[in-house]
């Protein structure tokens, strides 16, 4: 059995559907069909159950699915750590993060390096205004993202972080005062507009586009980092939604930060390229990532 044609195995078990396997891996799905009825020749049972919409694992599949990805996880974890030995700092897994995220992950980053002797994680400055131009131009490894990513070009990995969010408004603001505040109070105050090559689904998930009542949440200046949204905020320019952790690193005299008792929580997950020359160490990261999720649940 071909290292390749396990890949397809397991990204198959992982969609369930050929083409979108097929799609994943940049191959055809013939080739996927191909590779799957070969093993089935190999391990003598099916690993699949296939009708016209849908497919699901056998048992025997779920099982070889189970050993084969712990097998890969094994033959990627040696590959990245004698990567690592050979090349020194130059290994450094490159990491995008916006404001203090890079702060949060900081357990993940020790956990990480403790495993792959010689390996290291370099963090660098994503835009708010760009959220996936680093991790599409090959500037960064992998990128940290609030979710929904929904790039057909990116990989969504594991969730490394779920918090609440607030309202960070002007400290002299009516709104300063207040316990909590709802979305609906929202209505005709501006918020912080982070331009348009971040698509409006992912800027949306932040700062919805209309309250609950169906009123137009107006867009105020443009602000391409969280620095520039502070110093809008400030000025009194506008007021913005905010993750939970900006109050923990971004106090200010003249902002004052409310909860928004209504907003949903926000998952932070790693994000890479479905191209990327780093994947057995971004992987790595990746599963680093879900055991300490795993763990502190």
């Amino acid at each position: 059995m071909e290292l390749r044609d396990v890949e397809v195995f397991l990204a198959l078990a992982e969609e369930l559907h050929f083409g979108r396997t097929a799609e994943r891996l940049h191959i055809t799905q013939a080739r996927v069909s191909q590779v799957i009825k070969k093993l089935e020749r190999v391990t003598g049972a099916p690993l699949f159950d296939r009708t016209t919409r849908t497919v699901h694992l056998t048992p025997i599949g779920r099982r070889l699915r189970d050993d084969l990805a712990h097998a890969r996880d094994l033959f990627q974890d040696a590959l990245v750590r004698a990567n690592c030995s050979a090349r020194g700092v130059g290994a450094a897994l490159r990491v995008g993060v916006m404001g203090a995220m890079g702060h949060e992950i900081r357990p993940l980053i020790e956990e990480f390096k403790s495993r792959h002797d010689g390996g290291d994680i370099q963090l660098i400055e994503s835009r708010l205004s760009d959220p996936f131009g680093l991790v599409r131009t090959n500037e960064v490894d992998a990128q940290i993202l609030w979710l929904p990513v929904q790039e057909a070009d990116l990989i969504v990995g594991p969730v490394v972080m779920t918090e609440g969010r607030v309202l960070a408004v002007p400290a002299d603001s009516e709104l300063a005062g207040l316990d909590s505040v709802t979305w609906d109070q929202l209505d005709g105050q501006p918020v912080a507009d982070i331009g348009s090559m971040a698509p409006p689904y992912w800027g949306e998930a932040l700062a919805p586009r209309r309250t609950p009542n169906g009123r137009l949440i107006k867009r105020g200046p443009a602000a391409c980092t969280i620095q520039e949204v502070l110093a809008l905020v400030a000025d009194g320019k506008v007021i913005t939604p905010l993750h939970q952790h900006s109050t923990r690193y971004f106090s200010h005299p003249d902002i004052t930060y409310v909860p928004l008792r209504e907003a949903p929580s926000t998952q932070w997950a790693l994000v890479w390229s479905s191209t990327t020359d780093r994947s057995g160490a971004v992987r790595a990261f990746a599963r680093v990532a879900e055991e300490l999720a795993s763990t502190s649940a």
